[in-house]
């Protein structure tokens, strides 16, 4: 009865402490870790090696992404990576397995893991969009074969170690992935958010800091340049997975294949030639983003004149600031509603009509089909010195950096 009554003793004390009798700080910090590390192994290896071969890894941190994910997710390497990819490829369509903009940005939060499963078990997807994933011994006879085993012992493992609170542990392990990337990134991250770039859909930068989900609140630049290993492009911008990725790389466990170009200013050009085109058109996003800033400036350069006449609240005013927050953005991702409003702003302002007109000229520099590279350096050529002759500062100063654009 003794025996029975300590072995009974034994197991309240397992049961309420576990066998590391950790204090609730210490189960917490657990708990972040180990999600962290989750949310490390895929954006490093699942997203940015596996699905856009932006960087190598070498075996032995690759095998330990393998692993970790299955033990902590489930998750199958050709599954994430096809569903990953065709997102891409469809991106904002109707095929878009977990598009905000086509199925709603509430079905994409609350219901993004089961996008995921549904998506999952579409072979075609899987077919067209999961070559070149790991198909060794472990990963059709463990990995894949045993999916959910692998978190069945890590909820084995968090009861041993934390005793009853194990089981939350776990819980929160097991929704991290579903809350961060499922329904933050791929909802938020299409939704809500600041833009660097005019990528061709709506994808945004939830955060500059991207700490919590690994980097890839940078989603925006992620959408302009998918196959680079760096997420963060601006000076404010904090990637933790690349800094991941760069500690790696100084230990020879990783190679990078590509970063986001940099647009390079050299020396001014008397014209601008074929390498400066190159230049243009390997940093068009930049390009177009710096154009947009110019517009910006234009258009808060004359809200400050209204203002110095006291009329920042008129009904000019009111439309001027809705150009302020617009007009620099491609014309597909206007809502319509402001559409006339800012057409009146640029029919009233000559140098604004001017700006606008010659940012889709410029634009048409990588856009038109079936032209020679020299008629394309011909009229990057007659861009420029229409910009010059234009006598709008703005338009001259950005035409002469145009004629520094050198290749990197």
């Amino acid at each position: 009865m003794n025996e029975l009554s300590v072995l009974w003793h034994s197991l309240i004390d397992w049961l309420s402490h576990g066998l590391l009798d950790a204090t609730w700080w210490q189960i917490v910090l657990f708990a972040l870790v180990t999600t962290h590390i989750t949310i490390a192994s895929v954006t490093i290896f699942l997203h940015r090696s596996q699905a856009h071969r932006a960087l190598d890894l070498h075996p032995i941190p690759s095998h330990f992404f393998r692993f970790w994910l299955w033990f902590t997710t489930g998750m199958v390497t050709k599954e994430w990576v096809a569903i990953h990819r065709k997102h891409h490829a469809k991106c904002e369509t109707p095929d878009d397995p977990h598009s905000p903009q086509t199925r709603g940005i509430k079905t994409v939060l609350l219901q993004g893991a089961e996008l995921y499963r549904a998506e999952a078990k579409v072979q075609e997807t899987l077919t067209k969009y999961g070559h070149q994933t790991p198909d060794d011994w472990l990963e059709r006879h463990v990995y894949s074969r045993y999916v959910w085993q692998g978190v069945g012992l890590l909820l084995i493992l968090d009861l041993l170690l934390f005793g009853a609170i194990g089981a939350a542990v776990w819980a929160l392990q097991m929704l991290w992935i579903p809350i961060t990337a499922a329904g933050i990134i791929n909802g938020l991250g299409h939704w809500w958010g600041y833009r660097n770039f005019e990528a061709p859909d709506a994808s945004t930068n939830i955060s500059p800091w991207g700490i919590i989900i690994g980097g890839e609140e940078l989603h925006n630049n992620h959408h302009t340049y998918p196959t680079s290993a760096k997420l963060s492009v601006k000076p404010f911008e904090f990637d933790i997975g690349w800094a991941y990725i760069r500690g790696l790389e100084m230990l020879g466990l990783a190679k990078v294949r590509k970063t986001p170009p940099k647009l390079a200013l050299g020396p001014i050009k008397p014209v601008a030639d074929g390498k400066t085109l190159e230049a243009i058109i390997a940093n068009r996003y930049e390009v177009m983003a710096r154009y947009g800033a110019e517009l910006r400036r234009a258009v808060a350069s004359e809200l400050e004149r209204l203002k110095a006449q006291g009329a920042q609240n008129s009904a000019r005013g009111r439309k001027l600031r809705l150009a302020e927050r617009w007009l620099h953005r491609d014309a597909d991702k206007i809502p319509p509603r402001v559409k006339p409003e800012l057409a009146e702003v640029v029919q009233a302002s000559p140098s604004l009509a001017k700006l606008v007109a010659m940012r889709e000229e410029l634009r048409a520099l990588w856009t038109r089909r079936n032209v020679s590279a020299d008629q394309l350096v011909s009229d990057l050529q007659a861009w420029c010195r229409k910009a010059e002759d234009s006598g709008i500062a703005a338009l001259q100063d950005f035409s002469r950096k145009l004629r520094a654009a050198a290749p990197a």
